[in-house]
């Protein structure tokens, strides 16, 4: 009982943390390096945080989707909002804008993480019965 309760709560600071720099990563400006790959990260970003979460929760996957579809919009608002501001105070953008492809990326990386996920149960299942 112990041990469960310690791993819940070593899972729960990781994903905060996770969270977290989730945010500060999505708030700033892409370094132009990269920027022309933003289409790229989104997809792979959310895969993967799906896949994590997925895993984590296995039972509850569905919530973990719905999570980073709200996750995905709001940031895309707050980052809108934030340049807004920031023109207001510094007179400048501080990083991108409100995309709709940013979004529709975020549900491709959501489509592959969830691909990914059943073809990893079925794996599963074929392996367990072959043994």
């Amino acid at each position: 009982m112990f041990k469960k309760m310690v791993i819940n709560k070593l899972n729960i600071l990781i994903i905060t943390s996770l969270f977290v720099l989730s945010i500060i990563g999505f708030m700033v400006r892409l370094p132009s390096q990269f920027s022309h790959y933003d289409k790229e990260l989104h997809t792979t970003f959310y895969c993967c945080a799906f896949l994590f979460l997925a895993l984590q929760f296995p039972k509850h996957w569905a919530w973990s989707t719905f999570f980073l579809i709200l996750f995905g919009i709001g940031i895309e608002y707050a980052q809108e909002f934030s340049n807004k501001l920031s023109l207001k105070i510094i007179g400048k953008r501080i990083h991108g804008q409100f995309d709709t492809e940013d979004i529709k990326y975020n549900f491709l990386g959501l489509a592959l993480g969830i691909v990914l996920l059943i073809l990893y149960r079925l794996l599963t299942k074929l392996n367990v019965k072959n043994i």
